[in-house]
């Protein structure tokens, strides 16, 4: 894949201002975050909803009942997983989120019953992938945040993460721009074998030498993050490919301008952070 100066800039500039952005609601509060991941949440399931349609064309018909209410019900799962982290006025987050699914499941549930023609279990499977993919990532997400694995600040491990698949991205592209000759998948024809496995080399040697120098963190965590990620990462990316080549679309939206929609920037991070939190569960 040759070098384009102009598109490496128009991605440069994009990637400053979204920088800005996250760091913004990564860094200054809890609550910066939690808003931060729900707008994240919702604009991802927005272009989940369209691609998945273009891909399954009765998924385009599916009543304002289930549309509302699958993506309420994956918010409240997000919430929900905020765990004791969060308090309105004396009342935990995760009691509210708890609330908004049974909100959401019984909208979904009235959408399905209303119907005049018979049910179509394909489709519930359609929303039932939406909710993993996408509401029980973010939910992990809340839930490193909130000390799930004891580290201090709780932004820590989120930040790592997010950096680990940052520094993949970029490397792969920069290296893969450079060397790059042999093709990786037929899913992302611009991915190459050098790219991918120069940028995960070099996202794990950054992240675990930051992390331990700079943060003070056992290299096994940071090992665990940044392989996992770097592996997991590539996946999602992937995965989104594959979504976007079967509905035949090139960006899933056009939010950010030479990357494309909120599942094109969060497409690895989504399957990276589920991943990771397993990960990490088990082991640790």
């Amino acid at each position: 894949m040759a070098f384009n100066l102009q598109t490496f800039k128009t991605r440069a500039l994009t990637a400053i201002v979204f920088v800005l952005v996250m760091l913004v609601g990564l860094l200054w509060n809890s609550w910066s975050f939690l808003v931060l991941f729900s707008v994240i949440h919702f604009g991802c399931w927005v272009e989940y909803i369209k691609l998945v349609g273009l891909i399954d064309k009765d998924y385009q018909q599916i009543s304002p009942l289930h549309r509302y209410g699958i993506v309420l019900i994956g918010w409240g799962i997000m919430l929900w997983m905020t765990n004791a982290g969060y308090q309105i006025l004396g009342m935990s987050v995760a009691v509210i989120g708890w609330s908004l699914f049974w909100v959401g499941l019984i909208a979904f549930v009235l959408s399905e019953m209303l119907l005049p023609k018979k049910l179509n279990p394909k489709l519930w499977a359609h929303s039932l992938l939406g909710l993993i993919y996408i509401s029980l990532a973010w939910g992990f997400m809340m839930n490193f945040y909130v000390n799930l694995f004891v580290t201090d600040p709780g932004w820590l491990i989120p930040v790592i993460l997010i950096a680990s698949i940052w520094i993949n991205d970029t490397m792969a592209y920069v290296v893969g721009s450079f060397i790059g000759k042999t093709p990786f998948s037929s899913i992302s024809p611009k991915k190459t074998w050098e790219g991918t496995i120069g940028g995960a080399i070099l996202a794990v040697l950054v992240v675990t030498l930051v992390g331990y120098f700079a943060f003070g963190l056992r290299i096994k965590i940071l090992l665990i993050i940044s392989i996992t990620a770097a592996i997991a990462g590539t996946a999602g990316d992937l995965f989104e490919s594959k979504l976007k080549r079967v509905a035949g679309v090139k960006d899933s939206g056009q939010i950010m301008p030479g990357h494309g929609g909120f599942l094109d920037r969060f497409d690895s991070l989504l399957v990276a952070t589920s991943v990771t939190w397993i990960v990490l569960y088990l082991i640790l």
